[in-house]
């Protein structure tokens, strides 16, 4: 849509069963949050909208798993997710939440506008039911082998291994997440929405009308969808917490979260226009009117197709313009996963870097999974910190603002004539605006911010080139004219930065002192404050920052990150990968009882490795001389991954010295070493912990 009246922009509804990490930035909050401030900053009127998605079975599965109320796990969570991104500076109109009333209201009225024009089926369908819980078992109350893959961890609505959707009959060997009993098979009605009803317009809307613009793995994934034929989907479960099917012979059940929480993004602007005293219905029923929604890939099918169809069933409401879904960002070479704890939290990430929040945004947007998956590693994020932020933007602006201080007490200096090289550099700068909104405009984000970048890369550049630090000495004038380039090159940042490095925008704005009245341009367009520099001015200005004008004194924009805080951040990680690896070790069965005189047969005793050397050509093994008390032998043992010869001389040790002698390697091993397993894999010596026991004593 060229030149819309207004914008209505959405995030994800994230589900309050957890606070945020770092993928859920990468793939929706930060990319929407830059395209939001950039409209802004043209004056655009735009309502950005979300909220915490507060139904659903996670949420009760957190629940029983703390013995509190669902509601208690929301009202924990969206206080620490939407205290978390106000933090962070995701600029939200309005933020709200899914147990509103006034989202309840709004669902409800939704629902029975569509069950009254009659575009719901009815229909009784079987479903598992768990006898001892009394409850049917909604789609992650219910586990089993996978019928495509076969993975037995598989939930009942999806396969988390290879991404089938697939319902919860269809499982093999289903069991209930409540109790693990078997669950039995009852017939219940529900309302559907048939999908395949408005096939034909999706095919037109989407894989025609979207092919040239949508983003390739978007349009990809919903063509396969359409491709493989729409079928009608539940709208209706049968749970105790969500918003109550509106109609009379419905007791027990609720509303689809899936068809729920999009509704979400309607009863947010309704509530952030009665509190603003503005009209909702603009923002989703007029046709001049851009909706767009961020997303992650796992959501591309609900606000492709789904939501879609529930807007166009209604009848009212105007569809999404786009909806650029990002791919996932995986965390040092892992999934992220919110159960296991592989996760950098946002509310953590501020606590451990406090007034760095754009120094996440911009690792994130520079590495953003925008067509595919992307890899968050904490020595990159150290990279792009100190290796751009701080040497790149920062020099140049340091630089700047020291030397006009130095030089002319903060006062912006008159310039003579440009030179050809000046006329060139200004010209670039008045370019940058329509470079960096050409990928805006495609939600290219991280290409956009690659070029914000080469404007302070231009501005090094040109002070590197005219060192006018030594050439003060020798022309003042020509002096001045450079460091009046400088600083219209500072302004143009402090301006085309704002979307991607808010806080640091502001600060650098504060610096250079552009609140001042005499920066300051009052203006407003449709009821929109435009007041200070906007984009259009990095353009279309002959100066952003004029002459005589008072900047402030230098401040860092940046700090350089050190080691240890980037190694604190990795052991931490290290401490969680140890967590999950020893929380996910199986634990042997018992073997098979054996008699007292079975036991007897085994001589253990106590005794010192006295020497130890690698055994050649085997990874494993090391050989070892024994002091067993009874004689000094040689055993052949298993343990060189986890310990050096050089380390264990000395090594109290038990050992099975009646055990038959066996050749390894051409060695004869006479005897074995007792060892188990530590939680990080290593193996550890089952020894006496007392020093003063002799070798040869017996082990009973």
């Amino acid at each position: 849509m060229n030149n819309p009246k207004r914008y209505t922009i959405t995030t994800a509804l994230p589900y309050t069963n957890g606070p945020i990490h770092i993928g859920h930035l990468a793939g929706v909050y930060v990319p929407a949050d830059i395209y939001v401030r950039y409209l802004r900053n043209k004056g655009k009127d735009v309502a950005f909208v979300g909220g915490s998605d507060e139904h659903g079975v996670p949420i009760t599965i957190k629940a029983k798993k703390e013995g509190v109320t669902p509601q208690d796990v929301v009202d924990k969570y969206h206080g620490i997710i939407k205290k978390s991104f106000e933090d962070f500076g995701i600029s939200y109109d309005n933020y709200s939440r899914t147990s509103a009333p006034i989202h309840h209201q709004t669902a409800s009225e939704f629902f029975t506008k569509l069950y009254e024009k009659g575009e719901f089926i009815e229909k009784v369908e079987s479903q598992l039911y768990d006898e001892e819980a009394n409850q049917f078992l909604a789609d992650r109350f219910v586990l089993g082998t996978c019928p495509k893959c076969g993975d037995e961890n598989s939930y009942g609505d999806q396969c988390e291994k290879c991404g089938t959707s697939h319902n919860a009959t269809d499982l093999i060997n289903p069991k209930s997440a409540i109790t693990g009993n078997v669950p039995t098979v009852k017939e219940t009605k529900h309302w559907f929405l048939p999908l395949d009803k408005h096939e034909a317009f999706l095919k037109e809307w989407i894989l025609e009308g979207h092919k040239d613009d949508w983003k390739p793995n978007v349009y990809g994934q919903v063509k396969s969808w359409i491709d493989d034929g729409l079928r009608p989907r539940a709208v209706t479960r049968d749970l105790d917490w969500g918003i109550p099917v509106p109609l009379k012979d419905a007791e027990g059940k609720v509303l689809y979260v899936w068809f729920d929480a999009p509704i979400g993004y309607i009863s947010s602007t309704k509530e952030w226009a009665e509190a603003n005293g503005k009209d909702w219905e603009p923002y989703w029923k007029d046709k001049d009117t851009k909706l767009v929604h961020f997303i992650g890939k796992d959501n591309i099918v609900f606000h492709c197709i789904i939501f879609p169809a529930m807007l166009k069933a209604h009848g009212d409401y105007i569809m999404p313009d786009n909806v650029p879904a990002n791919e996932f960002l995986n965390l040092e070479g892992n999934k992220l996963s919110t159960s296991k704890n592989w996760a950098v939290w946002l509310h953590e990430y501020l606590e451990d870097f406090p007034d760095k929040q754009d120094v996440l945004r911009y690792a994130l947007t520079a590495n953003a999974p925008e067509t595919k998956d992307n890899d968050f590693t904490w020595k990159d994020f150290q990279a792009r910190n100190n290796n751009e932020l701080v040497a790149i933007f920062g020099n140049f602006i340091n630089r700047v603002v020291v030397l006009t201080n130095k030089y002319y007490n903060g006062e912006v200096p008159t310039p003579g004539s440009l030179s050809e090289l000046d006329e060139d550099v200004l010209s670039q700068v008045r370019e940058f605006p329509n470079i960096i909104s050409r990928s805006m405009e495609r939600y290219r984000f991280r290409e956009a911010l690659g070029e914000m970048m080469n404007l302070a890369r231009l501005g090094n550049k040109y002070l590197a080139d005219e060192e006018p630090w030594k050439l003060v000495k020798t022309d003042e004038e020509r002096t001045k004219t450079i460091m009046y380039v400088a600083l219209q090159i500072s302004a143009a940042l402090s301006v085309l930065s704002e979307p991607f490095l808010p806080f640091s925008a502001t600060k650098l704005k504060g610096i250079l002192k552009l609140e001042s009245s005499s920066v300051v341009i009052e203006r407003s367009q449709d009821g929109v404050d435009m007041s200070g520099l906007i984009w259009e001015d990095v353009e279309n200005k002959e100066e952003l920052i004029a002459p005589g004008h008072v900047i402030g004194k230098a401040e860092l924009l940046f700090a350089k990150i050190e080691d240890a805080e980037i190694q604190a951040q990795i052991d931490k990680l290290e401490a969680t990968k140890l967590a999950n690896a020893a929380e996910a070790k199986v634990v042997e069965p018992q073997k098979e009882t054996i008699g007292f005189e079975d036991f007897t047969k085994l001589d253990i005793r106590t005794g010192t490795i006295i020497e130890a050397e690698k055994m050649p050509k085997a990874k494993k093994l090391l050989v070892l001389k024994v002091d067993t008390g009874i004689d000094v032998r040689t055993i052949v043992s298993g343990i060189a991954e986890s310990y050096k010869p050089e380390d264990i001389i000395g090594q109290k040790v038990s050992v099975l010295v009646n055990l038959a002698p066996r050749k390894l390697r051409g060695v004869e091993s006479e005897g074995m070493i007792l060892m188990t397993d530590t939680k990080d894999g290593k193996l550890s010596f089952i020894a006496p912990s007392e020093e003063n026991v002799a070798n040869g004593e017996f082990v009973s």
